[in-house]
């Protein structure tokens, strides 16, 4: 697992856009892309971003309070987006490519950012998936969303919960 630059983020780019059912991420405040290589092919993609602000199941594991929470979010990555392209058929290799980012994640967001991670989340859409993967690479099912999603200032209510998985 290696961070995507240059010709490999294009790749990123355009397998995320063709592939990914929410397409190509425009992440905002701190990020980092990676790829998955057997060899010089690209096998897997993964965006790391801002974790989501209101996430009240997240909030009660970790026992913050919005003080707290204001403070140390920046301490928290989201997975964003995980694509492995239809072609690549590989039994369990979505929970391999999960702990070999994770393992070299802290590192890279440290040199990076000058900071490290203490929680990584993410949020699995159970009408498409069912987050076998996460739960293979030790990931913690914590709850659901609220079925809501943040448009500018505001929460617009769109009904469709997602699973809520978090890896200390």
């Amino acid at each position: 697992v290696r961070q995507a630059t240059g010709y490999t983020k294009l790749v990123w780019e355009y397998l995320l856009q063709r592939y990914h059912y929410l397409g190509c991420p425009k992440v905002v405040g701190e990020h980092l892309y990676q790829t998955a290589m057997l060899g010089d092919q690209v096998i897997a993609c993964l965006a790391w971003g801002s974790p989501a602000w209101k996430i009240a199941p997240r909030d009660q594991l970790i026992g913050w309070e919005e003080d707290t929470k204001r403070k140390n979010l920046h301490l928290v990555t989201s997975n964003v987006r995980f694509l492995i392209p239809p072609w690549i058929q590989v039994k369990h290799l979505a929970s391999k490519v999960l702990s070999l980012s994770l393992a070299c994640l802290n590192q890279r967001w440290q040199t990076t950012y000058g900071h490290s991670l203490v929680l990584a989340e993410t949020f699995v859409d159970n009408t498409r998936f069912k987050g076998t993967c996460y739960q293979a690479a030790n990931w913690t099912d914590v709850g659901q969303t609220s079925g809501s999603a943040k448009k500018g200032n505001a929460y617009i209510h769109h009904g469709l919960p997602k699973s809520i998985f978090v890896y200390p």
